[in-house]
């Protein structure tokens, strides 16, 4: 496997994309416009000399990593040759489900298609297409240089050859697989958005302000960021999301996302991508700027 595609070059796409490259792979990342290709390029050139700073790669290698991606808007170029494609565009089933049945039919007939999702159907997207068994989950973890999980979801027709392959090219750039079945919210998101979702409903039934429910979870639990700023982070947007997936997926009233939440996200307010969510940020920065909205 050598020619990878990255369709979508957001955050998530971006830093894919970088991983791939980083290892030698070489990518073609895609996405609808070239100023959101050209942005992206210019994050992970920046991602890159982070790297540098810390001493774990070298302009050499930053270099080489740069030399492997390509970029491009056109999907059909971008997938005809492709050993393997992965999908990072936005958290929504019918975008996905439209993108799948036309890389069925774009992508030579070898090729895995891998999703990037944090919560819908592998088994719903592999349905699209004409073959689910080459169809699965790589749901990596933000941000992807970092990060070294990747959850290998298996559809229910997903192969044990093309899950096999994925486990071992996962090892290959040093991230560690762990491989879950196709329920909704997988594991990852499982277990973690409903404890965000509890740290909303305390601060929407008055128990304890922002500041005070994430220090009580960094420095009672040990968490490296407490819930309310890592949902800044993930997206108020694509929490909403990804509760409403759990909600309809199980029809259990625990997954139905805080009422706060809902008119944040209504609002406009999605956290670190728009300026505003628990917290304040710098515009295109993910610094604080402010104190806590609500105390």
């Amino acid at each position: 496997m050598e020619r990878i595609t990255v369709i979508g070059s957001g955050t998530m796409g971006n830093g894919i994309a970088h991983v791939f490259a980083q290892y030698g792979y070489r990518v073609t990342l895609t996405d609808i416009s070239e100023e959101a290709l050209q942005k992206a390029l210019k994050t992970i050139e920046g991602n890159f000399d982070r790297q540098i700073k810390k001493g774990t790669i070298d302009e050499a290698a930053k270099k080489s990593a740069l030399d492997h991606i390509f970029t491009t808007t056109n999907l059909a170029e971008a997938v005809q040759e492709a050993d393997l494609v992965i999908e990072a565009a936005t958290e929504n089933t019918e975008i996905k489900l439209n993108l799948f049945k036309q890389l069925s039919e774009l992508c030579k007939p070898e090729a895995i298609l891998a999703s990037n999702t944090s919560s819908i159907s592998i088994t719903r997207i592999a349905a699209a297409t004409t073959r689910p068994e080459q169809v699965i989950g790589m749901h990596f973890m933000n941000p992807v240089p970092v990060m070294k999980l990747v959850e290998v979801i298996r559809g229910y027709a997903t192969s044990d050859a093309v899950t096999d392959t994925i486990m071992r090219l996962s090892e290959k750039i040093e991230k560690v697989p762990v491989e879950v079945n196709d329920y909704p919210g997988f594991v990852a998101n499982r277990i973690l958005m409903p404890m965000i979702n509890e740290a909303i409903y305390t601060l929407y039934e008055g128990v304890a302000g922002v500041y005070e429910i994430d220090t009580v979870m960094k420095l009672g639990m040990a968490h490296p960021m407490g819930p309310l700023q890592l949902a800044d982070f993930i997206g108020l947007d694509v929490c909403l999301a990804i509760l409403n997936v759990l909600h309809e997926g199980f029809g259990n009233p625990k997954y139905a996302p805080c009422p706060l939440l809902v008119n944040m996200v209504t609002a406009g307010h999605k956290g670190v991508k728009s300026g505003q969510g628990f917290y304040t940020y710098t515009a295109g920065s993910k610094d604080l700027v402010v104190a806590p909205k609500f105390s």
